[in-house]
């Protein structure tokens, strides 16, 4: 997880020594570095790794290259909103929605809390992209960076917990079927 989040704690840490333009080229490298990196280790690109740098480096590069902060602020609504689109449609394409194809390696659960749960990601994501924007566009530059590092991985933590705890009934079913 933290080399997920790598690239962002490295954008945070130039801007808060440099500027944002400096930060924005680290970020575009960083996350060059991540997709790279996990190909190399891996031996296969991740998905989100790629769409992410994709994004990245065409709002980065727009960022930089017209030196206006405005692009890499909505760089975060552009990611979010892409993957609650990809959510969303994966309730329709395919015998899985995508939450299940990630999870349900390590989870067997009902059809039905499937798509509870990928709807629930679905929404977060929505909710994240419009947060995005009202805090990049309400407040400074520096709020923004801020809110981007701690906001942004505060609410997925907080999600991630509030998640297990919607699954704990599911897996105690889980673990007796197992048993069995």
């Amino acid at each position: 997880m933290f080399f997920d989040f790598l690239p962002v704690l490295l954008f945070f840490i130039v801007y808060k020594m440099y500027d944002i333009y400096l930060a924005t080229g680290v970020l575009i490298a960083a996350s060059f570095i991540q997709t790279v990196g996990h190909r190399v280790i891996k031996g296969s690109f991740e998905k989100t790794h790629v769409i992410t740098f994709a994004l990245i480096a065409l709002f980065g590069g727009l960022t930089i290259a017209l030196q206006d902060e405005t692009f890499i602020k909505w760089k975060p609504t552009a990611i979010n909103w892409l993957f609650s689109v990809v959510f969303i449609g994966s309730q329709f394409i395919g015998e899985k929605t995508i939450i299940e194809r990630m999870m349900g390696g390590n989870l067997t659960l009902p059809r039905m809390v499937w798509l509870k749960l990928n709807i629930a990601w679905a929404i977060f994501f929505i909710v994240l992209g419009a947060l995005n924007i009202y805090v990049a566009f309400s407040f400074d530059t520096d709020t923004w960076v801020n809110f981007k590092l701690f906001g942004l991985m505060g609410l997925t933590f907080l999600f991630i917990i509030a998640q297990s705890l919607f699954l704990v009934p599911y897996l105690k079913d889980s673990q007796a079927d197992e048993n069995d």
